[in-house]
């Protein structure tokens, strides 16, 4: 019986600059362009991800100490439901876009054709090891691409499950896995993609940029930041304290957009603290040690890493602040603050502690937002349609939720991505497609049309008369 413990695939030690090119050739034959052979590898992609659930699960348990009803829903579902969008609207989502033209063009025609790119790079973080690597990679392949997938290191067990499972269920001669780590992923930035999709961190993903610059290759960056929360007045505090308990401590804290940090109105301060309290503890129960329901830090370092920002002060610990380094465990945390550069609040946290702060002010809320560096996403709770508008048109961010957070992401007709420090380019759905496709603009004119005789010289003053009336 195969098992993690079975070596990966050759493909895998396959040098990069042997690797690349033997892709690059099933590109250049064809291979991939067919719409048959996408629907294929999607086909792969589901099978491998619904009849490898178990080998898959038992990796992100290992790698994150993830429950696994979560690593199910928010990995393995998660990427089966990207597949079957993708799956059920290929067609249309690949087809030529007919595009108008102008009266004095006609009778031409002008179309948009989306093609292929060629060979594309996706290089996986690991806090959602499974989703944020088979996502982007079912978008290459639905857009008809070569692909090479660079799993993180950090989660190594899920790594070696892609290597492992990958060249059973998807063409090995256009796909193929690279384990390792900074070395390997170093190597495999020197060969020439037609696209890089990084999702990681934003000092990774400057050397990712610079990297692809040397070839002129375009580059999506999903990166992070600290996405923060504002709650109004007027907000329903029961429903808010859900949605945020949701989204921060969901995978123990480990996600891009998490809510980072609150920003509560003062006349609701208390309450909210009250209700989020009440909140942990429904989830979590007393000792959430204990809980089958929350996860563990990824390894030793991160533990410590959200441990120093605990220990850096500025803050009152409202709920929780229990820290086992051997455990890994960092408890569902709530802390009162009023230090703006206090170290929580200096970088993304990215670990199950959660800052609240007080305002009076929706406009200085509003400012401080606009000052630090665009979040990659904002959640807002209130029942205003003003207060919604003031928002909206007084920030930016990559994505905004309101009155909910997190859940624009699952919504495939949304594009997901940030904006500034948090990254650049956007996937999911039909906006996934597009990423890893070209735009080929066509325009093309029947052979028997004749062209306007003033459109060619000798321009006399007639037909520059003409001309200036006519455009």
């Amino acid at each position: 019986m195969t098992t993690l413990d079975t070596p990966p695939a050759d493909v895998t030690r396959e040098a990069p600059e042997l690797l690349v090119p033997r892709l690059r050739a099933a590109y250049t034959s064809g291979r991939t362009r067919s719409l048959a052979w996408r629907h294929e590898q999607l086909a792969g992609l589901k099978r491998m991800l619904v009849e490898r659930e178990a080998e898959f699960t038992a990796a992100l348990v290992e790698d994150l100490g993830r429950p696994p009803f979560e690593a199910w829903a928010a990995d393995l579902r998660a990427s089966v439901r990207e597949v079957e969008d993708l799956q059920k609207n290929l067609e249309s989502w690949t087809a030529p876009r007919k595009q108008k033209v102008p009266a004095l063009f006609k009778p031409a025609t002008a179309s948009v054709v989306v093609e292929p790119l060629g060979v594309a790079l996706v290089i996986g973080p690991w806090n959602y090891p499974v989703q944020l690597l088979a996502c982007p990679l079912a978008a290459a392949l639905a857009a008809g691409n070569a692909v090479v997938l660079k799993p993180s290191e950090v989660a190594a067990a899920t790594s070696r499950a892609f290597a492992r499972w990958v060249p059973d269920y998807l063409d090995p001669a256009a796909v193929a896995v690279v384990e390792g780590g900074v070395p390997e992923t170093t190597a495999l930035l020197e060969q020439r993609f037609d696209h890089v999709f990084y999702t990681g961190n934003g000092t990774v993903g400057r050397i990712v940029a610079q990297a692809a610059a040397k070839h002129l290759t375009p580059v999506t960056l999903e990166l992070g930041g600290k996405s923060p929360v504002i709650v109004a007045a007027d907000a329903n505090l029961q429903l808010a304290a859900s949605r945020v308990a949701f989204s921060r401590f969901l995978n123990s804290g480990q996600t891009c957009v998490a809510s980072d940090h609150v920003y509560v109105h003062r006349d609701v301060e208390q309450a909210f603290l009250d209700v989020l309290a009440a909140e942990i503890r429904k989830r979590y129960g007393a000792d959430p040690r204990t809980s089958a329901d929350f996860g563990r830090m990824v390894n030793r370092r991160h533990t410590e890493r959200v441990k120093a920002l605990l220990d850096g002060g500025g803050h009152e610990v409202v709920v929780g602040g229990e820290v086992d380094l051997e455990e890994r465990y960092v408890a569902p945390t709530v802390v009162r603050t009023t230090d703006v550069d206090s170290p929580l609040m200096r970088e993304e946290i990215f670990g199950p502690v959660l800052p609240v702060l007080t305002f009076t002010d929706l406009d200085e809320v509003c400012a401080t937002i606009s000052a630090g560096d665009k979040p990659l996403a904002l959640y807002l709770f209130t029942g205003s349609d003003a207060v919604v508008e003031q928002v909206l048109s007084t920030t930016s961010s990559g994505g905004v939720c309101v009155n909910d957070a997190l859940t624009h992401l699952l919504v495939s007709s949304l594009p997901f991505g940030g904006v500034g420090e948090s990254g650049y380019g956007s996937y999911h759905g039909r906006w996934g497609v597009d990423t890893f496709s070209h735009h080929k603009a066509v325009y093309r004119r029947p052979s028997w049309h004749r062209d306007l005789p003033l459109l060619n010289p000798p321009y006399g003053r007639f037909k520059q008369k003409a001309a200036r009336r006519l455009f």
